[in-house]
């Protein structure tokens, strides 16, 4: 084919940019766009969220959760694991595992993460056991996602409830 006007060359060029234009845009250019952002969120914070839904949540194993500080930066990790460091350690693969000693208080910490528990009743010691003590702390995190925070854990003593706060170190 040959071209033999100006202004067929020009509406050939103008077909072909209308064209290339009209394509459509892969999908990675669209979200690595740095004008289509709108909110950027680290991964790290989806994957907290996976590993939390892992864990089945009992919302009448606490009461009386309070949020203290939302922006006290605790790590995940810390937080698992000073939650198994109560009583001297109640990690294992056994969930029937429980606090050993009788104390009335306890204390949990690892890096950034602060677990502190009391009886609640005068005369009662902390006996709660592992799966008890999770599920505390996941319905407690239900409900403060984020930072430190305190409730009352229903059971896990000799006698009435267990009182916890979790603190940023």
């Amino acid at each position: 084919m040959i071209l033999k006007t100006p202004s067929m060359l020009c509406l050939l060029t103008l077909a072909l940019a209308t064209l290339t234009l009209a394509a459509p845009t892969k999908w990675y250019e669209k979200y690595n766009n740095v004008l289509s952002r709108r909110v950027l969120v680290p991964q790290s914070y989806y994957e907290v969220l996976k590993m939390r839904s892992q864990i089945p949540l009992n919302p009448r194993a606490v009461r009386d959760v309070t949020c203290l500080d939302r922006r006290s930066h605790i790590v995940y990790h810390d937080e698992n694991v000073a939650e198994l460091a109560i009583c001297g350690g109640i990690a294992g693969g056994d969930k029937t595992k429980r606090c050993q000693g009788k104390p009335r208080e306890t204390y949990g910490r690892s890096g950034t993460a602060l677990f502190s528990l009391k009886a609640m009743d005068a005369k009662a010691t902390i006996n709660i056991s592992k799966q008890k003590w999770e599920q505390c702390v996941r319905a407690a995190r239900e409900a403060c996602p984020t930072g430190s925070l305190s409730g009352i854990c229903l059971g896990g003593a000799t006698s009435g409830n267990v009182g916890f706060t979790l603190t940023g170190v």
